[in-house]
């Protein structure tokens, strides 16, 4: 069994904002993959399905971003999944904005919901794709701009991002989280590839 967690915040002032590609991704996933995300459970939104052969859990957490680790936590011991079969997919500022980077294990950097689960999975060994957001145009400070909605020119290239991490997420189910790698880390929107 796989656990496939996207990160965001819950209610509609978040939809459509850098913060949401997490939940955005999933909902691309849930159509994607024939999952519908509809049970509340666990401090978050849980579908339940299958995908490549595989038994698939999909995860919002409903605990706000700092929160995340908390239900993510809660669903793993439930079902007793491993930290290497969970795959997050989060929002990250830090890697060249139009493309995305899918990582096996590392730290958190400055993202708080991923310091979550790992503070509550207790290891780093978690498996992620990075989508990336972009930087604050100066002076915008960090908080307003991953809270902004997002507009069409960016919305494009979002867009993007989030296939390439839905279509990640479907070669981590089939087990090699190596291949997904080597597949999309070199992706890049402004390259055309």
């Amino acid at each position: 069994m796989k656990l496939i967690v996207g990160l965001g915040n819950p209610g509609s002032e978040y939809r459509n904002t850098r913060h949401n590609v997490g939940f955005a991704t999933m909902d691309a996933i849930s159509d994607d993959w024939g999952i519908d995300i509809c049970k509340g459970k666990w401090n978050g939104i849980l579908g339940e399905g299958r995908c490549e052969g595989e038994r698939v859990l999909l995860l919002k957490p409903l605990t706000y971003m700092n929160e995340s680790g908390r239900s993510v936590k809660q669903v793993a011991d439930f079902y007793k999944i491993d930290p290497e079969d969970i795959l997050i997919i989060l929002d990250d500022k830090d890697i060249k904005y139009g493309t995305i980077r899918v990582r096996k294990k590392g730290s958190a950097g400055s993202h708080n919901g991923m310091k979550s689960i790992i503070y509550q999975l207790g290891t780093d060994e978690i498996p992620r794709i990075k989508i990336a957001i972009g930087k604050p145009p100066a002076p915008m400070r960090l908080r307003d701009f991953v809270l902004a909605k997002i507009g069409s020119e960016d919305g494009k290239i979002i867009r993007e991002e989030i296939n390439w991490a839905r279509d990640a997420a479907r070669v981590f189910i089939r087990g090699n989280i190596d291949e997904a790698m080597n597949q999309f880390n070199g992706t890049d929107y402004f390259k055309g590839e």
